[in-house]
């Protein structure tokens, strides 16, 4: 299994070293006049930017201190959206390149097209006196000078240059604007979404309860107190009856991330706000985190379930929690519940929605998946998951998944915007 691991980490290395040099081919070599001081520049920020990427990747998992984690963070992990959408469009560079060499070809051509075909020589028969007949062309062409003739784009080095730096140039604003316009989307904060969700087994008197889910904050080196405000904001505006925080709250300790976490202190429903852990509680210390939460107002359901009245909510620790002594407790959170009632459940992950069509709950509500935060990041994630975003059904159990509000390394979204939402129940009885 280690060698396993090792051969896949080393692959994964030389395909991330190959594809950086092929952009650093296409964007620098191929734009730059050799040993140029715009070439020397280039290569060190296809340098720099990886070794920026790694560190803040290492400094985060390595616990180093925050503050260092701060001024890596954002460097690196642009980077490393950056790249994703400088290889991808380097590589659609390629398809435009042979397309500009050929029209620069027609403009070079005389007359600004290409030369058209050459005629060919009309045969005319003739007979001189005494002689055998022969065949002679109709006009004899009077030897000329060789016209010179105009190098293609393939053989003219101005020419290659040109057209390098025109596909180069369009590749790397194309890369600064996917990844600008994604990181603007996340730092503005998450929009709304409303849902509305019938539940067979809920009464007339919970009609229109209406449940805010907030997914994924991930309050880290990089989104911090700022962003926690304006999705405490967004939240309040919409007046929920219950405030559901369905796990990957936090990257990082209670040390350094308890002045961050301390907006969601401002949250106000009539029903209060619940929380479950995720996956990135489990990294950065779940139980002092169920504590903390506790300790400015939010109640955690750990493996828990609590009567709201009309329905029944519960909630269940993330599923990594297993490898931590602390994993989710369907029969503990479910199992002795009034099957009469109908059950809201959550849970992080949606592959926990199996358990939850096995003990009977009405509608899950999950995050995780960020929507695949990156295209094409969506397609990987999506065959990873049951359910990549929005609302499915599985058997007599609907899944609700949100694509979270915040951002994992690159606070940037491309194709997957941040949301919360606001799931409204309906009973079918009203």
């Amino acid at each position: 299994m280690i060698a396993v691991l090792v051969i896949a980490g080393v692959a994964s290395l030389a395909a991330f070293a190959g594809l950086h040099w092929y952009a650093w081919r296409r964007l620098v070599r191929d734009t730059t006049v050799r040993a140029g001081l715009a070439r020397r520049a280039g290569t060190a920020v296809f340098v720099l930017g990886p070794l920026l990427m790694f560190a803040a990747v290492a400094s985060e998992r390595a616990g180093a201190p925050f503050w260092l984690q701060q001024v890596l963070s954002w460097p690196g992990f642009l980077w490393m959206a950056f790249s994703i959408y400088l290889v991808l469009a380097v590589l659609v560079g390629e398809v435009v390149r042979p397309l500009l060499r050929r029209y620069l070809d027609r403009r070079s051509a005389p007359g600004g097209a290409e030369p058209g075909p050459v005629p060919e020589p009309v045969l005319v028969p003739t007979r001189e006196p005494d002689e055998l007949p022969t065949v002679t062309t109709a006009s004899t062409p009077t030897p000329t000078a060789p016209e010179p003739v105009t190098p293609s784009a393939a053989a003219d080095p101005s020419r290659r240059l040109f057209v390098s730096r025109v596909v180069g140039g369009a590749a790397a604003v194309a890369a600064t604007g996917i990844v600008g316009n994604g990181a603007y989307g996340v730092l503005r904060g998450p929009r709304v979404k409303r849902v509305t969700v019938p539940l067979a087994r809920l009464p007339r008197s919970a009609h229109g309860f209406r449940i805010a889910v907030v997914s994924d904050i991930h309050l880290g080196p990089v989104l911090g107190r700022g962003f926690a405000q304006r999705v405490v904001d967004t939240i309040n505006s919409t007046q929920p009856d219950l405030i559901a925080v369905v796990g990957d709250l936090v990257d990082g300790s209670v040390e350094d991330l308890a002045p961050a976490v301390a907006p969601l202190a401002g949250l106000r429903a009539r029903h209060g706000t619940y929380f479950v852990t995720g996956n990135h509680e489990y990294f950065s210390g779940a139980e002092p985190w169920v504590e903390h939460v506790r300790e400015i107002g939010l109640r955690p359901l750990e493996n828990a379930r609590v009567e709201m009245g009309a329905f029944d909510l519960a909630g269940v620790n993330d599923v990594t929690g297993e490898n931590y002594g602390d994993g989710p407790d369907y029969d503990k959170a479910l199992g002795d519940r009034d099957p009469g009632r109908a059950a809201v459940l959550l849970a992080h992950q949606p592959v926990m929605i199996h358990e939850a069509v096995k003990h009977g709950v009405d509608l899950q509500l999950s995050g995780h998946t960020h929507g695949g935060q990156l295209w094409p990041g969506n397609f990987i994630a999506d065959a990873a998951n049951p359910t990549l975003a929005g609302l499915e059904r599985y058997g007599d159990t609907q899944l609700y998944v949100s694509r979270g509000a915040g951002a994992w390394g690159p606070p940037v979204r491309v194709g997957a915007p941040s949301d919360i939402t606001v799931v409204e129940l309906a009973s079918k009885r009203a």
